[in-house]
């Protein structure tokens, strides 16, 4: 059973006895790590050291167990026993907030992740669901029944469940379950009626409620339409449900070497109790957040939510987050050549839809660029980059920005010809090979054929291009496994055994690097992270086994042993 062990009181302890001691003798609040393999991630390739020191939350010592041992004679001492240490995942890419809610609904994820992998399971998922603890506290709160994760691609139907399928859920509550990818949904009768949608009710900007062949709505909405109806639902979340969710994501994350989350996409009533936990001193990891840029901005040039390189509370406001597609397993990604197979209801040639057109899109990047906001824009398909493009072009001609570091989320279907732009205008791509694990069969057989599908998430030729990459999860889409993105990154092999892309295939310290030194980067915290280096902080992460010397095939299995966020240990297992 694995235990959360939090130190919260401790480290307030600690902080107020370090600030009242300026000077300390040698060894007094340090701690010595030995006896395992303990890899810096300082160059390119593996450096080990025999020793790291750790003495008020800061790395004061690596090296040798010899040197060591002389220097911080009196430190506490941390037999490893031969696991292995690294400096603590940052997450490339996630919704934090949203992975403690999910963590509330039902879990309807197809295996090995969850039970859903078929209407019939889904149904019966749901209806146990509602009798438990956590079914009644977001039906007492929200006044729905909810549930994630469920994933066409997985289920036997091989399509969306509609309303009368939901129905058998209930008939007096309003049913929704989230689509996994988080940009698909399906709603119940009750829930149709309750928010009038039906054969008169026209498609939102950027969405699409399906229809059947009388006109009449399904109850699957894709996009805008889904969002209309999900926004304002989580915006009645309350302060003891947002502080819930915000203790249920750090616990999440903490449990698999995540020591800093990004909330991507927040909204501002989730900007309000991000900000609300972090003046209550509630983080036990740090937190950054990227704001919807779509829903203005007159909040973040106030205040505690100006975007700020300076964490408070262990949060800060990164920048601002734009999206401008959909989802390729979901097949609302904006592509410039066809999908393979057109979802129900697309006839010709389909190739999904852009969530803006080319002005706005540019108007919302130099809004960034003008405020010298770091931007991280949701772009799987490559129609979507190419506007993307388009609009850093316009946004760095006009304003300048020099460092900006902007982000290309996902980049899924990233052409190789689109490579040669990212370098030229300093973009970062964080990609998502998770997908040639999740849906690599599915992209193959279905969304794009067999040729585009080998290309998806491009690593080795945007790393030998020499952009600084990320790896991530894009939770709660998945689970925020780390050492699943590494399998993924490392191997790129389907739920079939398939590898998909053989030649984009990165090595194992490479993906480290995704999920370490380079993710710093892409916070603008390498000096602070991502390495064990004297003088950053003192978050590690320790493995049963080095990625470095096992079969490749064997990552995902390997185990999170402990994380700790500044010399204090918040998961062991």
């Amino acid at each position: 059973m694995k235990n959360f062990t939090f130190f919260l009181i401790i480290l307030v302890s600690l902080s107020a006895v370090s600030c009242n001691n300026n000077t300390t003798e040698k060894g007094n609040f340090s701690t010595l790590y030995f006896n395992g393999d303990i890899i810096t991630m300082e160059s390119d390739s593996a450096i080990y050291a025999e020793a790291v020191v750790e003495e008020n939350g800061m790395i004061v010592f690596v090296g040798t167990l010899e040197e060591a041992n002389e220097k911080f004679g009196n430190a506490n001492r941390v037999d490893l026993n031969g696991k292995t240490m690294l400096p603590a995942f940052l997450d490339g890419h996630g919704h934090f907030y949203n992975v403690g809610f999910t963590a509330l609904c039902a879990n309807l994820l197809p295996p090995p992740d969850g039970p859903g992998d078929n209407y019939k399971s889904i149904v019966e998922t749901m209806r146990t669901y509602i009798q438990s603890e956590d079914g009644q506290y977001v039906l007492q709160k929200l006044g729905w029944i909810m549930g994630n994760g469920y994933d066409d691609s997985q289920l036997e139907e091989k399509n969306h469940p509609n309303a009368k399928t939901l129905d058998g859920i209930s008939t007096e509550y309003p049913v929704i379950i989230i689509h996994q990818s988080g940009h698909l949904g399906a709603i119940n009768t009750v829930a149709l009626e309750l928010l009038g949608i039906d054969s008169e009710t026209s498609n939102p900007e950027g969405g699409v409620i399906r229809r059947d062949e009388n006109g009449n709505p399904t109850g699957v909405l894709e996009e805008g339409a889904l969002f209309q109806v999900l926004f304002p639902l989580l915006g009645k979340i309350d302060e003891d449900m947002a502080m819930k969710c915000i203790l249920k994501g750090q616990e999440e994350y903490a449990k698999n070497g995540y020591l800093t989350a990004q909330d991507g996409r927040t909204t501002i009533e989730q900007l309000a109790s991000l900000r609300m936990a972090a003046d209550s001193s509630m983080y036990f990891i740090d937190v950054v957040a990227y704001p919807d840029i779509t829903l203005g901005t007159e909040h973040l040039t106030q205040g505690k939510y100006t975007p700020s390189k300076i964490y408070q509370g262990k949060f800060r406001i990164g920048g601002v987050k734009l999206t401008l597609d959909g989802s390729p397993q979901g097949k609302t990604a904006w592509i410039t050549k066809c999908y393979h197979v057109n979802p129900e209801g697309r006839d010709g040639c389909y190739t999904g839809y852009p969530i803006m057109d080319d002005n706005t899109a540019i108007g919302y990047v130099e809004t960034a660029f003008k405020n010298h906001w770091q931007l991280l824009a949701h772009t799987n398909g490559d129609a979507a980059i190419d506007q993307y493009i388009q609009a850093i072009e316009s946004a760095q001609s006009n304003y300048g920005y020099k460092d900006h570091r902007t982000v290309m989320i996902h980049g899924q279907t990233l052409r190789k010809n689109q490579i040669p732009s990212l370098v030229e205008l300093n973009i970062l791509p964080s990609l998502f090979p998770m997908h040639t694990y999740y849906w690599g069969d599915w992209h193959r057989e279905s969304v794009l054929g067999e040729e585009r599908a080998e290309y998806i998430s491009p690593c080795k030729d945007a790393i030998n291009a020499g952009l600084t990459i990320t790896s991530h999860h894009d939770a709660p889409v998945t689970f925020p496994n780390s050492m699943r993105v590494l399998d993924a990154t490392v191997n790129r092999v389907t739920r079939s055994g398939f590898v998909l892309g053989p030649d984009q295939r990165v090595t194992p310290y490479q993906g480290l690097k995704t999920l370490t030194d380079w993710a710093a980067f892409q916070y603008f915290e390498e000096n602070s992270k991502g390495t064990l280096t004297v003088g950053k902080l003192a978050d590690f992460v320790i493995l049963d086994k080095n990625p470095l010397k096992i079969d490749l095939l064997e990552i995902h299995n390997i185990q999170i042993v402990e994380s700790i966020k500044e010399g204090n240990t918040v998961y062991s297992n």
